[in-house]
């Protein structure tokens, strides 16, 4: 049987794929030990990890080892029996079982910091290495890690060198080569096609569900889920249907519906909600700021008390939540106030320039329009995508060397970006003072301060610096007390709104089911001289913020917002967008609907924290989630979310973007 029997030239590759599934089911049995998963009682949970496990682990292995099969049976003779070629091939070995181990290693750390086996984040940290790389080196001794894994992967072939050695020396003839590789391509093929990712997740347990997973396997599988078609993934209404909700339940909010516009357009006037201000806009995301950190939410560490001041001086909306748990996700809602978008977002997307956002508003209104990052702005597409889009950026490189009093990965600390960013806003009011041009401003400026390792300059709070994420959460704290400090020093401060708020929570985790407690995060307006203090409790999502900005500076303009005016929008239509890169959260009236990717969808009860608690059939409330996700998706990719000058449409150009019809106005000096 030389042919169909296996040759003992693939003994390496079988050893490989042994180690692989070895391997895995050794860290599926770790992850089941970390005491944050929680595993449901009975055989059903533990067959479904074990038995699904296996079959993503073979899956696994017959990729990973696919291309050295191919190198063994194609490689001639003469070669396979060299010395030095079997050396090298051992030494192959060794490193791509160094290779397994470390993934493993970073599996674990990689649940710590989203509770997940691996998936498009994953993918997405491979293309910004600098700041992985940097943010993993000062988090952990990376140096002995890298050299443990090293031994342990010699050590692990030690005891079959011998044999695999002289596996190479083993006749094989063509025929027996090409079938084998030939039946191994196929294999892979096969799985390629017919092996769905989503086969796993059988159980209402998001821990069960990611550990009958295997991280290579996931991390190559997101590389095809990036984006998710709305209407092919997921159960999804007839378009036009879809649309009539959605013009529906935006209508209850006011305004005056364009009728003249490209089918399925959702551009309408709105009327000015309160007497005209041009006040200067700064708004803050702060990174991972969760309402759980917070004293004004409950919290009694008192890790917050800038940002409690805040609460009882300012307009504090209390129950606000972040549609998604990537910063990215923050980002695009803050400035698009579109619901999210399953898979990637559109921050990071192909064709997201000249689209309708905040800043292309008050670019309209005259406003000078800036987004400034404490780290290097090519991260997470944040320069291109708010350069494209009527703002202009500011990031690590454009401050100077001797204004960093510190640094890390992530960026300058955050106290040193909001010194820079001031320096920015001064500028541009002289300018204005001296008769330049009387431009008020618009900044939204992220932080990075947040985030792992936790690290910040010595001295500013009492915790040590990189002593985990209680100091990160109080130094961040500690940095909005310095702005707002240093802005009361500025003779536009009286005439400036302040905006505080989250880009997500810290600990939003989940690929399937949505810890909706954990996307509530604070909102902060603050403008001593215009608005009185005051609690807002009205259910909010993230994707609100815009709209109830403009119309609390009394702006008449033309829309395309998803998001509501909370302040002057009916309580009833109140609800929150939440959402991970495929599970699509719908919170309103004290039910939660979740629309999922195989035209799954379900509507849950939910407890005094918002999470799910027992099914209940709503049709209505189903549809509604449906069509908004549904309809957030079409606009986008059928380029109906584009910007449009703030002119009646009558008078705008047909054909021509905004940004080139503003650029020309301004060279007209109509400005």
């Amino acid at each position: 049987m030389p042919i169909v029997s296996p040759p003992q030239r693939l003994l390496p590759a079988f050893a490989l794929a042994l180690t692989l599934i070895v391997f895995a089911m050794a860290t599926r049995l770790v992850l089941m030990t970390r005491p944050e998963v929680n595993i449901p009682p009975g055989i059903v949970s533990y067959a479904q990890i074990f038995g699904f496990g296996l079959l993503f682990d073979l899956a696994a292995a017959a990729y990973f080892t696919a291309p050295l099969v191919l190198l063994l049976a194609l490689m001639p003779d003469r070669f396979a029996r060299w010395h030095v070629m079997r050396a090298a091939g051992m030494a192959l070995l060794i490193a791509l079982t160094f290779v397994l181990l470390l993934t493993a290693v970073a599996e674990w750390f990689f649940w710590e910091e989203f509770g997940a086996r691996f998936n498009f984040i994953a993918v997405d940290y491979l293309l910004y290495s600098h700041e992985v790389i940097g943010n993993i080196r000062e988090s952990y001794p990376v140096g002995k890690v890298l050299a443990g894994l090293a031994v342990l992967a010699v050590l692990w072939w030690l005891p079959f060198m011998r044999r695999i050695y002289a596996a190479a020396r083993a006749p094989w003839p063509w025929r027996s080569r090409l079938l084998w590789a030939g039946a191994w391509v196929a294999a892979v093929a096969g799985l390629a096609a017919g092996l769905d990712g989503d086969l796993k997740n059988r159980s209402a347990s998001d821990h069960v569900n990611e550990l009958a997973g295997n991280g290579i396997y996931s991390f190559f599988a997101a590389n095809r889920r990036n984006e998710l078609d709305f209407e092919r993934f997921y159960a999804a209404l007839p378009p036009q249907q879809a649309f009539a909700i959605v013009r529906r339940t935006l209508a209850q909010d006011g305004g005056t519906w364009l009728e003249k516009q490209p089918a399925g357009g959702v551009e309408r006037l709105i009327p000015p909600a309160a007497a005209p201000q041009r006040l200067n806009v700064v708004l803050i995301s702060i990174e991972s700021m969760g309402a759980e950190f917070l004293g004004a939410y409950g919290d009694r560490r008192g890790l917050t008390p800038n940002l409690d001041r805040l609460a009882r001086e300012g307009l504090w909306f209390s129950n606000v939540y972040a549609t998604g748990n990537r910063t990215v996700r923050g980002l695009e809602a803050l400035a698009l106030a579109l619901p999210p978008t399953p898979g990637q977002s559109i921050v990071r997307r192909p064709r997201n320039e000249e689209l309708f956002s905040l800043g292309s508003v008050l670019e309209d209104f005259n406003y000078d329009v800036r987004f400034a990052y404490g780290g290097f702005g090519y991260f997470d597409n944040m320069n291109a995508f708010f350069d494209r889009n009527d703002y202009r950026t500011i990031d690590r490189t454009d401050i100077p060397a001797e204004r960093i009093g510190f640094a890390n990965i992530w960026g300058v600390a955050d106290e040193f970006l909001f010194d820079h960013v001031l320096d920015s806003l001064g500028h541009i009011h002289r300018s204005a003072q001296r008769g330049e041009g009387s431009r008020p401003f618009f900044v939204h400026i992220m932080t990075t301060s947040n985030h792992r390792p936790y690290t910040y300059p010595a001295g500013r709070i009492d915790i040590p610096s990189g002593s985990g994420r209680e100091g990160a959460v109080k130094y961040a704290d500690y940095a909005i007390g310095h702005l707002l400090a240093e802005a009361r020093k500025q003779d536009w401060f009286d005439d400036t709104l302040f905006v505080v708020t989250a880009d997500h929570g810290a600990n939003a985790r989940g690929t399937v089911n949505i810890p909706v407690d954990k996307y509530r995060i604070p909102l902060f307006f603050y403008a001593p001289k215009h608005l009185k203090p005051q609690r807002v409790d009205r259910l909010m999502s993230q994707i609100d913020i815009a709209p109830t900005l403009l119309g609390m500076l009394g702006m008449r303009y033309y829309s395309k917002f998803f998001g509501r005016d909370i302040l002057h929008a009916p309580p009833a239509g109140d609800r929150a967008f939440v959402a991970n890169y495929q599970t699509l959260g719908y919170l309103k009236n004290g039910r939660l609907a979740v629309l999922q990717p195989r035209r799954k969808a379900e509507v849950f009860a939910v407890n005094a924290q918002n999470l799910p608690v027992a099914p209940r059939a709503d049709p209505a409330l189903q549809q509604e989630a449906t069509a908004f996700y549904q309809h957030a998706a079409h606009v986008f990719r059928h380029g109906l979310y584009r910007d449009e000058e703030q002119l009646p449409p009558a008078q705008r150009t047909p054909g021509i973007p905004a940004s080139v019809e503003t650029e020309s106005r301004e060279r007209a000096g109509s400005r």
